[in-house]
């Protein structure tokens, strides 16, 4: 039976230089009100000290909450972690070398409680190769106060693997929605079913503990038992926290479309104004294939989705978040990692098995920097340890990688008229860079295994050709050499079919996504029909 205990007393529990791992998104799956105590504590004895704090997804509020409260020299020794950008005084303390930070991918490490569970030396994947994860680039290491090396490349049956070896794990801290007096878990409440169960199990075949948050305690024996999520076997603390230290997610305490309870009309969504970003989601769509599954990044790749619903071409496609969701329409901001109407909820492990595999047909995510050689940078630039949370495992594998963003940043603005595009002012900063300043996605990598890759701007389109940017479509409007080559740290490869961008994405009206997407199935019928054809006549 687990032992019901206040916040302060099971931060009371945890021992110097323990490894601490935790199982949450933004704030879905984050005891917060553990992490409030455990800081505390620390703040006012200095203990406990020196901790590794292990977690695979971004945790906080972009503001104070989540991993914000590890937040202090001395309190956290080594963070090893997929993403630190939603709390900034977590990732001000690891860019400045206030401990130890290893990035590792987020799929990686929500999949690695299942080897330590099982007492296994550790992850053999491909997921990171090529990447600035590659012990042979930078070992996922984070500022230059981290030493060593906590992943290996290896050979087996004559192809390169990475391993990421297995640690102990002393303390889980998870969270659920009720506990029994037995300490069973369900996550009714909860927007995202995340890695809880292989967390608390590797804690507990570590010789560790597991403290769980919950918001309310019922009696021993009245759970469904297909509702439990985490067994009381493996949940050696509960602690009941208040509601304000409860939050489903980022923006909300709760909301029943995000656990999944009721089913919401989502309305009429607004029109997305004619602007770049309503250029480039224009021209991403285009990219999707009759059935598509699907993964959208952060940002300006969720315009895809938008223009997919103004188009009449949703029901063509299926969304997907790396947190577990599968069907439906994934929220954005505060409440990203949520999603509305969903069909299925599967723990995040599970998911990122599905994508590793080759699960996506299209992926579509952002871009801070590009090189020549179609290498992206999303984890590290300009002072910033934002991390690559799930970016790695999506980009890798996916069969199509779009990526989606302005061609420069920093005040860029536009003029979308007559079908044409006008540059009114150039964004200051430059994306299109002759070296990236960490590698997220390996152009190398993608060229060696055939993956397609696009780059969608708002002014031009380009392919990652025989390892090569190159230049494949033109914005109407546009001048190749003043706003194109002269905004770039490199020269691109040209295409010799060369094209302008379809002109019917710079105007007001729908550009007709949906027959776009069935002429490609009428394709494949066709297609298809002539193979089945060609092999009877054989």
């Amino acid at each position: 039976m687990a032992k019901v205990v206040t916040a302060e007393q099971a931060a009371a529990l945890i021992k110097d230089g323990a490894t601490i791992g935790a199982s949450a998104i933004v704030l879905a799956g984050w005891p917060e009100e553990v992490a409030m105590a455990i800081e505390k504590r620390f703040l006012e004895t200095e203990h406990p000290k020196g901790l590794t704090f292990t977690h695979a997804s971004g945790i906080g509020d972009w503001k104070t909450k989540g991993a914000s409260h590890f937040a202090h020299p001395g309190l956290v020794k080594r963070w090893i972690g997929a993403h630190t950008g939603l709390a900034p005084a977590m990732a001000k303390m690891i860019i400045e070398g206030g401990c130890e930070g290893f990035c590792l991918p987020q799929g990686v490490i929500c999949q690695l409680w299942r080897e330590i569970a099982a007492k296994r030396p550790g992850l053999i994947t491909k997921i990171g190769l090529g990447t600035f994860v590659d012990p042979r680039l930078e070992g996922g290491r984070m500022n230059s106060n981290t030493h060593g090396d906590i992943v290996k490349v290896i050979e087996l049956q004559g192809e390169e693997w990475m391993l990421y070896p297995t640690f102990p794990v002393d303390v889980a801290i998870i969270r659920g929605t009720l506990a029994d007096e037995d300490g069973n878990l369900t996550a009714d409440d909860e927007g995202v079913l995340m890695e809880c169960l292989p967390l608390a199990q590797a804690a507990k075949n570590s010789g560790g503990i597991v403290i769980a948050q919950v918001k309310n305690l019922v009696k021993s024996g009245t759970l469904h038992p297909k509702n439990v999520r985490v067994p009381g076997v493996l949940v050696d603390y509960v602690v009941v926290a208040k509601e304000e230290n409860h939050w489903q997610s980022g923006g909300t305490v709760v909301n029943r479309a995000f656990s999944g309870d009721i089913k919401v009309s989502l309305g009429a969504i607004p029109p997305m104004a004619l602007d770049e970003r309503l250029v480039i989601a224009r021209r991403a769509a285009m990219e999707l294939t009759p059935g598509s599954i699907v993964n959208l990044g952060i940002g300006m790749p969720d315009g895809v989705a938008i223009v997919a619903g103004e188009e009449g071409a949703a029901d063509l496609l299926t969304l997907t978040t790396e947190a577990g969701a599968i069907g439906g329409v994934p929220a954005g901001g505060e409440n990203f990692a949520m999603s509305f109407n969903a069909q299925a909820f599967v723990e995040q492990q599970a998911q990122f098995d599905w994508y590793d595999g080759g699960g996506l047909d299209q992926a579509f995510l952002g871009a801070a920097e590009v090189d020549e050689h179609g290498n992206v940078n999303v984890s590290k630039f300009k002072g910033r340890c934002v991390g690559c949370g799930g970016f790695i495992n999506i980009t890798q594998n996916a069969k199509k990688v779009v990526y989606c963003g302005t061609f420069t940043a920093g005040g860029l603005k536009v003029k979308v008229a007559d079908g044409k595009l006008v540059i009114l002012q150039e964004g200051k900063g430059k994306k299109y860079v002759k070296t990236v300043e960490q590698v997220t996605f390996s152009g190398a990598y993608a060229n060696k295994t055939g993956q397609p890759v696009l780059f969608v701007t708002e002014r031009a389109v380009f392919e990652l050709i025989d390892g090569k940017v190159t230049l494949t479509e033109v914005a109407p409007g546009i001048d190749l050499e003043k706003d194109i080559l002269a905004q770039m740290e490199f020269t691109p490869a040209i295409s010799p079919h060369l094209k302008p961008m379809p002109a019917e994405l710079f105007q007001p009206n729908l550009f007709g996504l949906r027959k776009i997407i069935e002429t490609k199935k009428n394709a494949a019928t066709a297609a298809a029909a002539a193979a089945k054809e060609e092999i009877v006549l054989a």
